[in-house]
């Protein structure tokens, strides 16, 4: 199955105009959303759907040959295979253990110790700063699946606590995994990450200011905004003091995690000398019973746990480069098939080498921490007895209950592999490139069309990130800004990622539900995107010129 010819994506494929061949390129995307979030069609056949769209775009608008396109779309749903279910699976595994061991109940007790019994504050500390705290380190789709899941064990309903961890996650994407974002979109950019990483660490926080205020709207309307404004300043506070500072003066790379940690501290702090004022409603039942330090550290496990593995596998380089060794087990080759497939550039796409990460997976270390868990639950008598098979059997029994999130996932990823080896996506961002001086408005829609087709900010930074640093050039931009607002776009894009309203749908049990949190997530993605958009404006015009580093 190997291409006899070279395929070279255009951006003026159809009746060789950029405005046609770009809105004939965003059909797959308009089918999907609509179907989605207008007739509520599920999910799965959504994407099924936008991909014969895609297809068909890509082989009769771009001349793409029909094999190219279908191993196109064979890579993109093993990339969703290997990452990301992967990591899904995995983090919805552990707390499945959790669950299945009884302890669940003791998780609730320690973090309605900690919020005061406020299921509200409960979410600020899992949703915003827990969460950036693994976005930070981990990325790929598994802090959203994890936090997802210990709110939905909060007893929030599933569609808030879905949705605020989404909104409350967006921002740190851009600095996730070790900031790899930034790194990608700097190098394709031909700019220096630091001076990338710093201007975002300065626009990062004018933004976040007002996202745990979301969080509180979304869990409890204009009623948990009164009641927990000051615990939304302070982790505000921590986690743009952390980004801000970090990404300035200490390292890009852990403005997420060291943000987060600030955040969580300054929450907890505050905790000691203020009770918010909380309606029965949102109260964590009290527990009925002391909890012990055995049971607290047991109940805990799988979340101290995955930020120890996460830390060490990303962080650990005395004596031993423990992210590089595992790096190195990485096993990478072209896809079969698509060794001809080329950028705009003329040169082979990156992408087209698949890359498998075993030990380096997020969800290699997640599976690593829930066999740690499954033994050590194993040890437990009585209430908390869970058999070590049992516990695998768990494992299996959360595959199975997956499977429709899983299919949607391979769907989604064969989709956004289409569209971006055939031309589509970048024939998109390359219409809004040609916009002059409008650019520095809708530059940040570049990132976030990206990550809202991919799920993933690193790949619009692949996308697009040459393709800023031209625009730049052209309008006399500051290349520096534009880099950094298409990742800063790209996490706020996420909010509607199909692939994440997958993974959130998923990680709080309710499958199917993804066209329900897309219409409730649209305002709040498109609110920040167009907030941003100015804050670019500003910026690029001298009137916000603190912003670039």
């Amino acid at each position: 199955m190997i291409a006899l010819t070279l395929f070279q994506p255009s951006t003026t494929a159809i009746a060789g105009s950029s405005l046609i061949t770009a809105l004939v390129s965003l059909l797959p995307l308009v089918f999907f959303f609509v179907a989605l979030g207008v007739f509520s069609i599920p999910t799965h056949w959504c994407a099924l759907g936008a991909l014969v769209v895609a297809l068909i775009v890509a082989t009769v608008g771009f001349d793409m040959p029909a094999a190219m396109a279908g191993m196109s779309a064979v890579e993109g749903a093993a990339f969703g295979l290997i990452p990301i279910i992967y990591i899904v699976v995995m983090a919805v595994w552990l707390y499945n253990l959790t669950d299945r061991s009884g302890r669940a109940a003791d998780v609730q007790a320690v973090f309605s110790a900690v919020g005061k019994g406020d299921k509200r504050i409960q979410g600020l500390l899992i949703g915003y700063a827990f969460c950036g705290l693994l976005e930070g380190l981990a990325g790929f789709g598994a802090p959203v699946a994890i936090a997802c899941t210990m709110m939905w064990a909060l007893g929030l309903p599933p569609i808030r606590a879905a949705l605020a961890v989404m909104v409350g996650n967006a921002l740190n994407v851009g600095f996730g995994a070790m900031a790899i974002p930034v790194t990608t979109v700097a190098k394709l950019g031909g700019e220096d990450p630091n001076l990338v990483g710093a201007t975002m660490g300065r626009i990062t926080p004018i933004l976040l200011i007002i996202v745990p205020f979301l969080m509180l709207f979304i869990m409890d309307g204009m009623r948990g905004i009164k009641d927990g404004w000051l615990a939304a300043i302070v982790a505000w506070a921590g986690m743009a003091a952390g980004v801000g500072l970090t990404s300035n003066f200490l390292s890009y790379e852990l403005a997420a995690v060291v943000g987060s940690l600030l955040s969580f501290a300054a929450l907890a702090a505050l905790l000691r000398f203020w009770t918010p004022t909380t309606p029965e409603d949102l109260r964590s039942p009290a527990p009925t019973e002391q909890l012990s330090g055995s049971r607290i550290m047991l109940g805990l496990l799988p979340y101290w746990l995955v930020v120890i593995v996460f830390a060490v596998a990303k962080l650990w380089r005395i004596g031993v480069d423990v992210p590089a060794a595992l790096a190195s087990t990485d096993i990478s080759f072209v896809w079969p098939g698509l060794a001809d497939v080329m950028g705009l550039n003329g040169q082979q796409n990156t992408s087209v080498t698949f890359t498998l990460p075993w030990l380096s997976s997020p969800g290699t270390m997640l599976f690593f921490t829930g066999l740690v868990v499954a033994i050590a639950y194993s040890r437990s008598e009585g209430r908390f007895e869970l058999p070590f098979a049992t516990g695998m059997r768990t494992l299996v029994t959360t595959v199975v209950n997956l499977r429709i999130a899983i299919l949607t996932i391979c769907l989604v990823m064969a989709l956004a592999y289409v569209m971006n080896f055939s031309g589509q996506t970048v024939a998109i961002g390359a219409w809004l490139a040609g916009t002059g001086a409008a650019f520095a408005f809708l530059s940040p829609m570049l990132g976030w069309i990206g990550t809202a087709v991919t799920g993933s900010a690193t790949s619009a930074g692949a996308l697009f990130g040459n393709l800023q640093a031209t625009a730049a050039q052209a309008a006399d931009l500051p290349t520096r800004l534009l880099l950094g607002v298409n990742e800063i776009g790209g996490g706020i894009g996420k909010i509607v990622s199909p692939q994440n309203l997958a993974i959130a749908a998923g990680a709080v049990k309710s499958e199917g539900s993804e066209s329900e949190i897309l219409r409730k997530a649209a305002p709040y993605s498109l609110t920040l995107i167009v907030l941003l958009g100015l804050i670019t404006v500003l910026a690029s015009n001298g009137i916000l010129g603190f912003l670039i580093a």
